[in-house]
């Protein structure tokens, strides 16, 4: 069973940054592609982000492309994503979620496509 825990939440203004990590509970971590989503108030899950296993590639949503940066430490087991020049509309709940891929270089953009989510962690942007 894959847990993952996400931390780094918090309440920042509008232009600051905010770094989340996603500490993921398996011994081949590596062979997992990890992804970050969003829920805000109101509106369904989005997605934000995704690193494949292998660090090989990384893509991103349009509303957070130049300003959110994923990264992984496979030696850790852990996921980030650092978010610069944050937005009111950034505020949500963020979703770290993992789908097993031996390929190390394939990464999913959709929530369907993955198996394993954290329980989320607040993010809230003040004007």
């Amino acid at each position: 069973q894959v847990q993952l825990v996400e931390s780094g939440g918090g309440l920042v203004q509008a232009g600051g940054s905010l770094r989340l990590s996603c500490a993921a509970s398996v011994s081949t971590f590596s062979t997992y592609c990890m992804g970050w989503f969003r829920q805000a108030p109101g509106k369904e899950r989005e997605f934000v982000g995704t690193i494949s296993g292998g660090d090989y590639n990384r893509y991103y949503a349009d509303a957070v492309k130049g300003r959110f940066t994923i990264s992984r430490d496979n030696a850790q087991n852990t996921v980030y994503l650092q978010m610069d020049s944050l937005k009111p509309e950034d505020t949500a709940v963020y979703y770290c979620a993992a789908r097993r891929d031996f390929s190390l270089v394939r990464y999913y953009t959709t929530s369907s496509d993955y198996n394993y989510w954290g329980q989320g962690t607040q993010v809230t942007v003040s004007s």
